[in-house]
């Protein structure tokens, strides 16, 4: 049985990437709500692994709302003792590469909260696979209160001038808040799987 089999016991399997380091309250807040709705619809979450800043309070409100967590971690930062040992499944790696892959693997659905230049390449390494079809999972970009706008205004412009094509902006779905990014999800596959 794969990692991707494993990952969500019930509903659909959502990679949350987002930002590991010191952030304000705010985006802690904003994670937490994340959390939250992810286990409201009865879907599993796929996390970096780690138990610090948004990526723990994404995971720790999944958990609280009944949620099972697979979080997938590198073995470096297992030593620095930030490793989500709560998780339904820990998944211990080498490299950052194999992270990613396990990640993408187990998700059904992409969803990007604020983060930085990790968060970031996350984001781009998903949706590119998605364009040239390396998978067909929903992407959701969470823009609370303007975060990504200077970049979106970056790839409006890179779409207006060429550079990215219509059906890669379309695939990329852009929400202001946490329900509509759950509900977009939930709207590409339909109801949760019922139990036998």
């Amino acid at each position: 049985m794969s990692i991707a089999e494993r990952a969500s016991p019930v509903g659909r399997a959502v990679a949350v990437f987002c930002a590991s380091g010191p952030v304000p309250d705010e985006y802690l807040a904003l994670a937490e709500r994340m959390g939250a709705a992810i286990a409201a619809t009865g879907m599993s979450l796929v996390s970096g692994g780690g138990n610090v800043s948004m990526m723990g309070a994404v995971a720790r409100a999944a958990r609280a709302g009944g949620a099972h967590t697979l979080g997938v971690i590198p073995k470096a930062l297992v030593d620095r003792e930030v490793a989500d040992i709560d998780a339904d499944r820990l998944v211990v790696v080498d490299t950052m590469r194999e992270r990613k892959q396990l990640m993408d693997d187990a998700a059904d659905a992409f969803v990007v909260l604020p983060g930085g230049i990790g968060t970031l390449e996350e984001f781009f390494e998903a949706w590119t696979a998605g364009y040239i079809g390396m998978h067909d999972k929903p992407l959701v970009l969470v823009d609370h209160d303007g975060f990504f706008a200077p970049l979106l205004h970056w790839l409006a412009e890179l779409h207006g001038r060429g550079f990215v094509s219509a059906r890669a902006w379309a695939a990329l779905h852009r929400v202001a808040d946490v329900d509509a990014a759950v509900a977009h999800i939930v709207a590409a596959y339909g109801p949760k799987p019922t139990a036998e």
